[in-house]
């Protein structure tokens, strides 16, 4: 996770499961002119737009003191929706079982797109079945990781 995701997601958390959410994670776009910080939450009943509007308030109000974003951006507080986003090797423990999506920062052996079954997480590696494979992805290598919807 990036030194800025980690600063922000640890900046939003205290705020977030203070008032009953859990923070799934943050993800930060840099844009030429704007960036875009987007905040997942969820809670075991679910998440409504009224949830969303309130945890973006409170913190609307804490990143305004904090200012840990230089100039313009946009503040999307958001569900996780069916193609939750995996940001921790809790996150992949936590769904082993289930099919994810996951895009590596640097290729491992030629190859940075995976999409395969969660196995388990051993020595900072996720473990993945793709194929009737078992490949094993660093975590610090991960950029990006979701679940893929079942219907």
């Amino acid at each position: 996770m990036a030194s800025r995701t980690q600063a922000l997601n640890e900046l939003c958390k205290p705020v977030v499961e203070a008032m009953g959410y859990e923070l799934v994670g943050v993800e930060f776009q840099a844009g030429q002119t704007d960036g875009l910080l987007r905040v997942y939450i969820d809670q075991p009943d679910g998440i409504r737009i009224e949830d969303c509007e309130r945890v973006s308030h409170q913190l609307s109000g804490l990143l305004d003191v904090e200012n840990p974003i230089a100039g313009h951006y946009t503040l999307e507080v958001s569900s996780p929706g069916l193609d939750r986003p995996l940001f921790e090797a809790a996150d992949f423990m936590r769904f082993i079982g289930r099919k994810a999506r996951i895009q590596l920062d640097a290729a491992l052996d030629g190859r940075r797109k995976f999409t395969g079954v969660i196995k388990g997480v051993e020595n900072f590696q996720v473990i993945l079945e793709v194929d009737q494979n078992v490949i094993r992805l660093p975590v610090d290598l991960i950029g990006k990781a979701r679940l893929v919807p079942e219907f």
